[in-house]
């Protein structure tokens, strides 16, 4: 309808991984527990929230599962779900913010995790929590400000991102082209310039977008103008 509309970018962070725990590698990625179940109106309990789309299973019925702050704090310990150990939480947010990272393992192995599903809960941004709060204006609300504000904060890294209940389990993939990106739901994989994410109640996968974005030069330092297709 000619309107403007705001462009984001998703990125798929490489960072270095331990496929065990070591006194340095102490932060897991966990993979989708085998009582994580989808919730629809078909199964949801009376009262329970209508925004949850994933419960937990019990022989009560569906309950909502365990959020961020219950699980880092141990509610799913020792059930084996660790995919591999990271050396920094903030790191593992982040990753959960995008969906997917490829993993340079300790044994030399280069992997890849891709979401899997999640605890149901509502997202709430660690950006949006840090300005609500005055300790970084609105304006300057980056993925580096941020960075750098739970750098300064080591002892407040749990107080803002515990205030984010959603929690995301993941599954590995294999990385078998590095040039391309995660697996997307159209069941292709991602191209780096060329992909775009969609709505799926409101476009279909597959549908072409010419995005023009005269603002955004972090490709080639020319304004982004160019067609795109929508895989996921």
């Amino acid at each position: 309808n000619g309107d403007a509309g705001l462009v984001t970018g998703f990125y798929e962070p490489q960072v270095e991984a331990s496929p065990v725990r070591t006194e340095r590698f102490v932060v897991p990625l966990l993979s989708r527990p085998a009582d994580l179940i989808d919730i629809d109106d078909k199964n949801r309990p009376a009262g329970m929230d209508p925004y949850l789309a994933f419960g937990r299973d019990t022989p009560a019925g569906p309950v909502e599962y365990p959020d961020r702050g219950a699980i880092e704090r141990g509610a799913l310990s020792g059930r084996n779900l660790e995919i591999a150990w990271l050396t920094d939480k903030v790191d593992a947010f982040f990753i959960h913010v995008q969906g997917a990272a490829r993993l340079k393992m300790t044994d030399g192995r280069l992997c890849r995790v891709t979401y899997a599903a999640k605890s149901g809960q509502r997202f709430t941004g660690p950006g949006r929590i840090l300005s609500e709060i005055g300790e970084i204006p609105l304006e300057k609300v980056t993925m580096q400000s941020i960075r750098a504000w739970f750098k300064a904060h080591p002892d407040r890294v749990d107080e803002i991102l515990w205030q984010n209940r959603s929690y995301i389990f993941f599954r590995e993939a294999p990385v078998e082209d590095p040039a391309l990106g995660p697996i997307a739901a159209a069941k292709v994989p991602l191209t780096p310039g060329r992909s775009v994410a969609v709505d799926r109640l409101l476009h279909t996968c597959g549908t072409p977008f010419y995005i023009d974005a005269p603002t955004l030069t972090a490709f080639d330092g020319n304004p982004f103008r160019r067609l795109m297709i929508a895989p996921d």
